[in-house]
C-alpha cells in the first residue's frame, strides 16, 4: 500500500511539475515577457533534449559508442520537411501536419536504423564509433547530392509551424515513453547487457534484441528531434548535420551521466542556453565553453548525475516539511522556556 502511494504520489508530483513549468513559460510568452528569440531558444532545447535522452538509450543505458545521431536527425528534419510541403496545401491544421510529417520521419529513420544498426552493433567499443560516425557523414553527403533535397544550396520553402507548445508536450512524450521503457523489464535487460554482456546472455537474455531495439528507438526519437528542428528553423543545410552537431549531442549525454535521463535534460538545457549568454562575450564564448567542459570532466567525470535520476515527491516534500517545522517549534519552546526560567 505504502508503495502505492509513493508510486501515485510520484505520478501526481511529476504531472503539476509538467504543466505548471508549461503554463509558467507558456504565459511569458504569450504576455511578450519573453521575446521570439527566447521562445525559439526554448524550442532548441526542446530539440537537444529528446536528442539526448533517446541517444542515452543507446549510449547510456546500453553502453555503445554512437558518434552519428546527427545522421538520423538529418534524416527526421528532411523526411518530415518534403512531407510538410508536400502535404500542406492538402492539411489545414498544423498539428495534425506534424503528426504526418512526424511519423514519416520516425519511419524514415527507423529502416535506417535497421539497416545499420544489424551490421553496427556485431562492433564494439571505438570500432561502433567509427561505423556511426561514418553513417552520419555518408547520409549528410546522400543529401548534398540529392535533387529532391535542392543539394548543397539547401531545402527551402518548409513550413513554419512549430509552437512553443508543442515542441514542449512532444517533448514530454518522448521522455516519458524512454522513462517508462527503461523502468520496465526490457529496460533491466539492456542495463543488464550494459553491465556485463556475458553474463546476460548467459541467464537467457536475447543481447542482439535488445541492442536492436535500442538502437532502433534512438533512431526513431532522433527523426522525431529533426522533424521538430525542420519546422522550427525552415530552412535545411546538409551541412547543419556534420560529425560536429553528433558530437554536440555526444558531449550533452556525457555530462548529464550516461544513463541518467535528467542528467540529460539538464545538460540538454545548459549547453544550449549558456552559449546564447555568453554570446555578448563573442571572443571568449568558445574558451569559456571549453574550460567548464574541462572542469567537468576533471572533477565530474561520471557526468552531472552519474546514473541517479532526480525524483520529485510530494510526500517527501511534506515530510521535509513537517519535520523543519517541528524542529523550529521545538527550538522555539526551549528558547520560551529559557526566558520564563
Amino acid at each position: 500500500m505504502r508503495a502505492f502511494m509513493i508510486r501515485h504520489d510520484r505520478l501526481l508530483s511529476v504531472t503539476v511539475f509538467v504543466l505548471g513549468l508549461f503554463l509558467l513559460l507558456n504565459t511569458l510568452i504569450e504576455t511578450g515577457l519573453l521575446s521570439r528569440y527566447y521562445s525559439t531558444i526554448l524550442i532548441l532545447i526542446a530539440v537537444y533534449i529528446i536528442m539526448a535522452t533517446s541517444l542515452n538509450i543507446a549510449t547510456g543505458f546500453l553502453g555503445q559508442l554512437v558518434l552519428g545521431h546527427a545522421g538520423f536527425m538529418a534524416l527526421g528534419a528532411y523526411s518530415a520537411a518534403l512531407t510538410a510541403i508536400a502535404l500542406e496545401e492538402y492539411v489545414a491544421s498544423p498539428l495534425v501536419l506534424f503528426i504526418l510529417s512526424a511519423l514519416v520521419a520516425m519511419g524514415i529513420a527507423l529502416v535506417a536504423g535497421l539497416v545499420v544498426g544489424g551490421p553496427a552493433l556485431r562492433l564494439k567499443g571505438d570500432y561502433l564509433g567509427i561505423m556511426t560516425l561514418g553513417f552520419g557523414e555518408i547520409v549528410k553527403v546522400i543529401l548534398t547530392n540529392l535533387k529532391i533535397t535542392n543539394g548543397a544550396q539547401g531545402l527551402t520553402g518548409i513550413p513554419r509551424i512549430m509552437s512553443f507548445p508543442l515542441a514542449y508536450f512532444t517533448m514530454i512524450v518522448i521522455v516519458l515513453i524512454i522513462a517508462l521503457f527503461m523502468n520496465s523489464r526490457h529496460g533491466r535487460a539492456i542495463l543488464s547487457i550494459r553491465e556485463d554482456e556475458i553474463a546476460s546472455e548467459s541467464v537467457g537474455i536475447n543481447v542482439t534484441k535488445y541492442k536492436i531495439i535500442s538502437f532502433l528507438m534512438a533512431a526513431m526519437f532522433g527523426g522525431v528531434g529533426g522533424a521538430i528542428y525542420a519546422f522550427q528553423v525552415g530552412f535545411l543545410a546538409p551541412s547543419a548535420f556534420n560529425f560536429i552537431k553528433s558530437v554536440d549531442i555526444f558531449v550533452i549525454v556525457v555530462l548529464g551521466g550516461m544513463g541518467s535521463l535528467t542528467g540529460s535534460i539538464i545538460a540538454a538545457t545548459t549547453l544550449t542556453f549558456l552559449p546564447e549568454v555568453l554570446r555578448d562575450f563573442a571572443r571568449y564564448r568558445l574558451l569559456i565553453y571549453s574550460t567548464l567542459l574541462i572542469l567537468t570532466m576533471l572533477f565530474r567525470p561520471q557526468g552531472l548525475m552519474g546514473t541517479k535520476e532526480i525524483r520529485i515527491s510530494l510526500i517527501a516534500f511534506k515530510d521535509k516539511t513537517r519535520n523543519i517545522w517541528q524542529a523550529i517549534k521545538s527550538q522555539y519552546h526551549k528558547l520560551f522556556a529559557r526566558g520564563e526560567r
